[in-house]
């Protein structure tokens, strides 16, 4: 069985991104509990650290985490509900449906 994962992030930063987006990164936290949850790298800000998109559902809708990887922890540092994600959440959970009606059926 695989570990939790555990989660930090700066507490002012988790305050402005609440004010900016209405999000806490303490509620962003259950975007990771999603089964379906896509995760992608952060191509164009990943510069001196490697940084990703967590987008799962989060009380009924879908969120996009911003976060990255310190000393074996998931360290968030953005949290919104954009449309942008919303699009790939759905776009990347069609594929893996197609991919299963594909399947041939058990007899």
């Amino acid at each position: 069985m695989a570990a939790e994962p555990s989660f930090e992030w700066d507490e002012d930063k988790s305050r402005v991104n609440q004010e900016k987006h209405g999000v806490a990164f303490e509620t962003a936290q259950l975007a990771f509990l999603d089964e379906r949850r896509v995760i992608a790298e952060d191509l164009s800000h990943s510069e001196d650290e490697q940084r990703y998109y967590c987008f799962g559902t989060v009380h009924g809708g879908v969120m996009t985490v911003r976060f990255t990887w310190r000393d074996g922890r998931i360290r968030i540092f953005g949290a919104g509900y954009w449309r942008k994600g919303k699009r790939l959440y759905d776009r990347e959970n069609k594929k893996v449906q197609r991919g299963r009606d594909r399947r041939p059926q058990g007899r």
